[in-house]
């Protein structure tokens, strides 16, 4: 393009001329394509042309008074006048601003390819392709049109694919939000892990902000219902937590009363009553549940000191209690050994009265410990059973009663003597026989009774 003076000028807004270009007037190679490493997004893969540099005497010239011209399908057009150099330098310098516009047209290609916004690459492309009847460069412009059309083309493609991808993304964004809306829902109905529910509740809000391309009507409605979820499991653990602060107090209530019956009971010396108090005290204790934390500890503490001062003073008094009962046991043991030679053949009345003496004596020493005192009472059963048997078999002897029964036998046995001489008399043998089995056996109980009162 030239100025009103026909000397040429720079383009607004022309690109440089790329590295590495011939000099004006040189040969340059023709432009080739490239095909770029396909893309996940790339929504067509057809080659992006990376423009070489053009030779632009293949596709005008300039005359040596400076008149630019082109050419093209559709014949040779005058583009414009150089006046700033020879004619060489004016060719390169129309072939350079064609360099620019192909760089244009590539990096369309590329961003068709790339997968960019689709309307408008051919918005880009279009808008192209309506300068170039008029453009001031010399190069292959039919092959620049040809390749726009291509752009517009695919574009509406690329356009339709793209808006395919995006329905399809939507649906699935939305499919993962409603999943999501969902879980809070049975968290918020169901879940009484309260700290995992929240946990996963915060989880779902973060991956929910990373979600994105949902239909906006849609995207509130799910918002809504996963924000209500939320609220409601809000209100739910709160009102959980709500209810336990009301039984930790009450519970601390509970065991403050404990504490206090615990610390009256701390000096009772009914060491066995109040061993058993303190016992169902404790169970109530568990029962009563878990106060806030810090109480539930001190109370503990308040608790657990009074039952120890009881528990202490009895096992002291227990301690006291077990070296008096070693002693009763050693005092007992030298009563035993003291009386151990007593024997009621030296005389029954003498031996009782010793008994006595040493019963006596026995009772006033005092409880023993309980492992002992199977062993030492069955050493004074022992001194007790010999008094007795001499006592019981003197009264045998001198016993009236058996004396009259030993008699009684006696007086039958020859009752049924005579019965059986009358009987044997008379000619009578079975009654005679009969009352002589009688009579034999009644001579052994007579002998029997009579042995009992002699050997006594």
């Amino acid at each position: 393009m030239t100025d009103s003076n026909g000397t040429a000028k720079a383009i607004p807004g022309a690109t440089p001329r790329p590295s590495g270009a011939p000099k004006p007037g040189g040969t340059a190679p023709k432009p080739h394509a490239v095909k770029p490493a396909p893309g996940p997004d790339q929504a067509h893969p057809h080659p992006v042309v990376v423009p070489a540099v053009t030779d632009p005497s293949e596709w005008g010239r300039v005359d040596e008074d400076g008149t630019a011209w082109v050419r093209t399908a559709e014949g040779e057009r005058q583009i414009g006048s150089w006046q700033a150099g020879d004619a060489a330098e004016g060719l390169a310098h129309f072939g350079r601003r064609f360099d620019d516009l192909a760089t244009e047209v590539a990096l369309l290609e590329a961003r068709l390819a790339a997968g960019a916004d689709a309307r408008k690459t051919q918005a880009a492309a279009v808008a192209l392709a309506e300068t170039l009847p008029t453009a001031a460069v010399i190069g292959d412009i039919d092959g620049l049109a040809a390749r726009l059309r291509a752009i517009a083309e695919h574009s509406e493609e690329a356009a339709a694919h793209a808006k395919e991808e995006k329905e399809r993304a939507r649906h699935e964004h939305t499919e993962r939000k409603e999943a999501l809306a969902a879980e809070a829902e049975k968290i918020a109905a169901e879940s009484t892990q309260w700290k995992a529910a929240g946990d996963r509740l915060r989880e779902i809000l973060d991956e929910w902000k990373t979600i994105r391309g949902v239909d906006r009507k849609v995207d509130d409605a799910l918002w809504k219902r996963y924000s209500k979820a939320r609220e409601a499991f809000n209100r739910r653990r709160g009102a959980h937590f709500a209810e336990l602060d009301r039984e930790r107090a009450a519970a601390k209530g509970r065991k403050e009363e404990l504490c206090v019956r615990a610390e009256e009971l701390s000096g009772s010396t009914d060491w066995s009553g109040t061993a058993a108090v303190f016992r169902d005290l404790l169970t109530e204790w568990k029962a009563a549940g878990r106060a806030p934390r810090e109480a539930d500890e001190a109370l503990w503490r308040r608790f657990k000191s009074a039952q120890d001062v009881f528990f202490a003073a009895r096992n002291a008094a227990v301690s006291e209690r077990d070296a008096e009962f070693e002693h009763n046991a050693t005092a007992k043991l030298e009563l035993l050994r003291e009386y151990e030679g007593l024997d009621p053949a030296n005389g029954l009345e003498h031996a009782r009265a010793a008994l006595r003496e040493l019963q006596d004596r026995w009772d006033a020493i005092g409880k023993v410990p309980r492992e002992r005192m199977q062993e030492l009472e069955g050493k004074l059963r022992a001194i007790e059973k010999r008094v007795r048997d001499a006592a019981d078999a003197q009264w045998r002897r001198t016993d009236p009663e058996a004396v009259a029964r030993a008699a009684q036998f006696r007086e039958r046995v020859a009752q049924f003597e005579e019965q059986a001489a009358k009987a044997t008399a008379a000619g009578k043998t079975r009654d005679a026989e009969k009352a002589l089995e009688q009579a034999k056996q009644w001579r052994e109980w007579a002998e029997a009774a009579e042995g009992a009162v002699s050997n006594r």
